[in-house]
């Protein structure tokens, strides 16, 4: 596939399509647009943090510290099929109805979690979560190669990274506080309180620049049940996956078997829901999207275990071991805002790499806390060098993909993107999983935990998939 020129990159039909004289993204013809989806991010963000804060609270609560890292898979297995679901939405009829039922089935998810009684039914509600999750990150990519110029992508992937900052500070603080005294379940009864704002803002200016299919001309064509097909498969597998990876016991074999026989065709067959050439890292769109998954997975894998550590190793607060993942949220849009900058363009892929390198850093360093000697601020220096590293490439990744993508490819190959950072995720929290509770990870507890391999064993890993991860960068480029 060759590189699209940024000219390109437009929409017969909708308003970018004959030029950009609407001045930036919060000139008169974007603002409305930028407000609105920008806070569809925000409400993203703060739940990310809220929760990643409450979360070892509600496991040790439900007896369900074995299952942690399940927490956060179900989220991102049930997401890969709403990806797919939601790139064949938006080519067909728009992007309007996915973000639209994605962000209500978003708020029924936490719903659900925060009413629980068991790990099990709380899991249960992270998967919900997570396929109206699906459903919005694949609608928002195909609003902003829609309405926005190609000029303006970059900053508005940047401003999206900058989405990031006040939740990163302020939910630590605010979902610690009411875990600390009215209880981790009134974190996730509280959010979706928020969802009113993003719907009465995103929904109305979606439907005025971004709405109906890429081509209006061409007849509406049904979905591809192949595909639908292939996402469940991909759900499925990535589910029996991350249950194996948690029973460790000799029939654990059978549902492993099951769920690499879901996956194979799914991913790395002659119609895979993946580029072909994903998993080889063929140059171009194939390694940007190999890429996203292997920069997703290592990262959020790492992070999603932070709180736990400090919590149960170091005797930290739910609302200081938050904080300090707070300053990654800065350093995330400062990287974010390097990369979007003109003169930057030539040097995206050397700036990708070095992105990588930083990354594999941060996981390397966060758990030298586990030694009483370290001061618990080295994790916050440390993800706060990640995270710049993380906004750099991220944002890149995102960049590329419309850069490399036709307009009517752009809901399908933006799903791929996505697919291949939610099963990163889901298969690395299986496998970081896996080793966390083989190594006494379930019965830790207490500031003098005696297994602080069971951590090591988590990070040590993803720290290697980092490293794999700068090769690949080097690969984005077409030519």
């Amino acid at each position: 596939m060759s590189a699209l020129e940024p000219s390109d990159v437009r929409v017969a039909g909708h308003p970018c399509a004959e030029g950009d004289e609407g001045g930036g993204i919060l000139g008169r013809e974007h603002r409305a647009l930028s407000m609105g989806i920008v806070t569809v991010v925000l409400l993203i963000a703060f739940e990310a943090t809220a929760v990643a804060t409450a979360m070892p609270v509600a496991a040790r609560d439900l007896d369900g510290v074995s299952l942690y890292a399940f927490a956060f898979s179900a989220y991102f297995t049930t997401s890969l099929f709403g990806m797919v679901v939601a790139g064949q939405w938006a080519d067909r009829r728009g992007p309007l109805g996915p973000l639209g039922v994605g962000i209500s089935g978003f708020a029924a998810g936490l719903l659900w979690s925060g009413t629980a009684l068991n790990m099990w039914t709380f899991i249960a509600g992270r998967a919900v979560q997570g396929l109206g999750g699906g459903l919005v990150i694949v609608a928002l990519y195909v609003v902003m190669g829609r309405a926005y110029p190609a000029r303006l992508q970059p900053t508005m992937m940047a401003a999206f990274a900058a989405g990031w900052v006040v939740p990163s500070v302020v939910g630590p603080l605010v979902a610690g506080a009411v875990t600390e005294q009215l209880g981790w379940r009134w974190v996730f009864l509280g959010i979706p309180a928020l969802v009113v704002f993003p719907l009465a803002l995103a929904l109305p200016a979606t439907r005025r620049m971004a709405s109906g299919p890429a081509d209006p001309s061409a007849p509406v064509e049904p979905f591809d049940r192949r595909r639908i097909g292939l996402a469940l498969a991909i759900s499925v597998g990535a589910g029996l996956l991350q249950y194996a990876g948690q029973d460790l016991g000799w029939l654990s074999v059978l549902p492993f078997a099951a769920g690499v026989a879901f996956l194979g065709p799914a991913v790395a067959g002659r119609r895979a829901l993946l580029p072909h050439g994903t998993w080889r890292a063929a140059r171009g769109l194939p390694s940007v999207v190999l890429l996203r998954g292997i920069t997703a997975g290592s990262f959020v894998v790492a992070e999603s275990f932070v709180p736990l550590m400090l919590v149960t190793q170091r005797g930290l607060t739910p609302t200081m071991a938050g904080l300090s993942l707070a300053v990654g949220g800065v350093t995330w849009a400062v990287g974010s805002s390097v990369q979007a900058r003109p003169r930057m363009e030539a040097y995206r892929e050397r700036m990708m790499v070095v992105g990588m390198v930083l990354v594999a850093l941060a996981i390397v360093f966060a758990p030298s806390v586990l030694v009483a000697a370290v001061p618990v601020w080295v994790v916050a220096v440390a993800w706060g060098v990640g995270c710049f590293g993380m906004g750099m490439v991220i944002t890149s990744t995102s960049v590329l993909l419309l850069k490399l993508s036709a307009p009517h490819e752009a809901g399908a190959n933006s799903a791929a993107l996505q697919i291949s950072d939610g099963l990163s995720n889901a298969l690395l929290l299986a496998a970081g999983g896996a080793a966390f509770a083989a190594l006494g990870g379930g019965s830790v507890s207490g500031p003098t935990g005696s297994h602080p391999g069971a951590f090591l064993a988590v990070f040590l890993p993803m720290a290697g998939v980092a490293l794999c991860g700068t090769w690949v960068a080097g690969r984005v480029r077409v030519g």
